[in-house]
């Protein structure tokens, strides 16, 4: 498994900045869609696969490894829940939310105007 560790090389960097590691790791596939679906809850893994739209269960299990393995996810004896440093990455994440609603509305205006 090619994790991206904060400090070495990744995917599309060699410096090891540990920004490109976040990158990296949030550029996969379902990674930020699991920490975002274990927003104030805890997830089996059933109902994980679940909210992430039937996400395979090998493609879930690597990344829920990956998380797990870089302190942003942990298993408890109901499921899977975001650690402190998964909670403080996501409270970034979050107000992209509303932003992408407003996004939304800005290019569905522009598209639906006719072009000059």
């Amino acid at each position: 498994m090619n994790i991206p560790f904060p400090g070495k090389p990744v995917r599309g960097s060699k410096t090891g900045k540990p920004v490109m590691a976040l990158l990296d790791l949030l550029g996969r596939t379902w990674a930020l869609g699991i920490i975002w679906q274990l927003n104030e809850q805890t997830l089996t893994f059933r109902q994980l696969q679940t909210a992430c739209e039937g996400i395979s269960p090998t493609l879930l299990n690597t990344r829920i490894k990956e998380l797990v393995c870089l302190s942003l996810l942990k298993k408890t004896v109901n499921g899977y829940q975001l650690t402190s440093q998964g909670q403080s990455l996501l409270a970034l994440v979050l107000p992209l939310g509303p932003w992408s609603n407003e996004w939304q509305a800005v290019v569905s205006a522009k598209n639906s105007l006719p072009e000059y």
